[in-house]
């Protein structure tokens, strides 16, 4: 899944500090190895910043494997962390608003966590948070500079382990191999991970930026073969947040897509082979349904209220509750500490924001959200070569924004990186920018000021 042209930018220097237009639709390969002009050989990348990306693969190449905690990908972060810092990955300071908004969230936890410090697992809950807000800064700092070849990494691993993942969840549902079940149990593929639930969300991001690709450039028929495993596993976790996640996020998407798109040539493009596209999505699923065990599970899930919603112990009577316990313990209740009491989670990471953090952590945490989706927004609509990653970041982070209400997010490490990916990208759009109006300004200068 690495290209000949991945290859040159991964082995190639950084790109320029400024930037020509973004090039029409048709030109997407040299816009996204970012350069408007055919790749030509550069002075290689620096030992330091080669092992980076090395290791930047390596961690994203296991971040699929969650079924276990502390996860591969946990270890991984470590080193990925010592690699940057010796590399000289820089800390920019438009990063302060979610540098800081994290910390609070998280001291806030950590005063909250006094409440229950002597309950199973919920230090290691409130360690996770803190290190998740680290991974986030780390991967928003490692994009804000060196973006091409490292998002370049990021994707390649990232697609590979979505496959990996994908191709375990589909064995396991069809037992293709002995032992293959446990990538399946209870009738929904989960592949490596704990649940179907973050399983399905995992798979979203590489299927939208492949399907980007096949709008907005050339067809391959490598992309419709992954997107089509990536979508029957999908498909087959059964996960009714997953299905609309994908849904709203490819409407986004889509939508992003046909707004920026540079001509009327390409709006056209966008529009005919989204049709198609829904067409031969319709056709598949058809096609899956005529499977008795899918057909049956699909419609069963398909139901917008099951069973563990309603009564006395289903998902909005306990958000009721919820809602309740956060009136009455403004600094938070600690973790787990709702589930011990009401006997289960309230599915609502918003809710979790303020039963688990308190009521300042909540704020500091919705504050986050809300400010990664205005960055996101503006920097979308921004011609860069690195604008096929902003749009399907954005619109994947809008799914499991709305995903939240009705299933806990926090600890998510795909979300992390989607939130990293989106503050980093920002902070490269604006040095652009930046950078091309210090250049446009320097070629409009009289004669006469450049002698004085």
């Amino acid at each position: 899944m690495i290209t000949a042209r991945d290859m040159a930018v991964l082995s190639g220097g950084a790109p320029p500090a400024s930037y020509a237009p973004a090039p029409p639709a048709s030109n997407w390969a040299l816009a996204y190895a970012g350069a408007t002009t055919p790749l030509v050989p550069v002075a290689p990348l620096p030992l330091t910043e080669r092992i980076l990306l090395v290791v930047l693969f390596i961690t994203v190449l296991a971040s699929s494997v969650a079924v276990i905690e502390p996860s591969p990908h946990d270890v991984l972060m470590g080193v990925l962390a010592l690699a940057a810092i010796v590399a000289g990955v820089r800390f920019n300071r438009t990063l302060a608003l979610p540098l800081a908004l994290l910390v609070v969230w998280n001291v806030s936890g950590m005063i909250a966590l006094t409440n229950v410090l002597g309950h199973e697992k919920t230090v290691q809950y409130t360690g996770t948070s803190i290190y998740l807000a680290v991974a986030a800064i780390l991967f928003a700092c490692l994009f804000a500079e060196h973006t091409v070849p490292r998002l370049t990494a990021m994707r390649t691993a990232y697609v590979i382990s979505a496959v990996f993942a994908a191709l375990a969840g589909i064995a396991g549902y069809f037992s293709l191999f002995p032992g293959a079940d446990m990538f399946a149990p209870y009738g929904r593929a989960l592949g490596p991970f704990k649940d179907p639930n973050v399983y399905g969300p995992f798979l979203i991001w590489p299927t939208l930026f492949l399907m980007y690709r096949m709008l907005t450039d050339r067809i391959r028929l490598l992309d419709i073969v992954v997107v089509g495993i990536l979508l029957v596993a999908l498909l087959l976790a059964f996960s009714r947040g997953a299905w609309f996640h994908f849904v709203l996020s490819a409407f986004v998407m889509i939508a992003i897509a046909f707004l920026t798109a540079p001509s009327r040539p390409a709006r056209l493009r966008i529009f005919v082979f989204t049709a198609l596209a829904v067409a031969a999505l319709a056709a598949f699923l058809v096609f899956l349904l005529s499977f008795e065990a899918i057909r049956t599970m699909f419609f069963e899930r398909a139901q917008l209220i099951q069973s563990y919603d309603v009564g006395q112990g289903g998902r909005f009577r306990l958000q009721e509750l919820a809602l309740t316990d956060l009136l009455n313990s403004p600094g938070g209740m600690g973790p787990f500490e709702f589930a011990r009491v009401h006997g289960i989670q309230q599915h609502n990471v918003y809710l979790q924001a303020f039963l688990v953090y308190g009521w300042v952590g909540a704020m500091a945490y919705i504050l986050l959200v809300l400010s990664t989706l205005f960055i996101g927004l503006r920097t979308a609509f921004v011609r860069s070569p690195w604008q096929a990653y902003i749009v399907t970041a954005f619109a994947t982070f809008v799914g499991e924004v709305a995903e939240g209400f009705v299933i806990d997010t926090d600890h998510w490490r795909h979300f992390f990186l989607l939130l990293g990916m989106i503050w980093g990208l920002s902070v490269a759009t604006f040095r652009q920018q930046r950078d091309a109006r210090a250049t446009s300004r320097q070629f409009i200068r009289p004669p006469y000021a450049a002698a004085s």
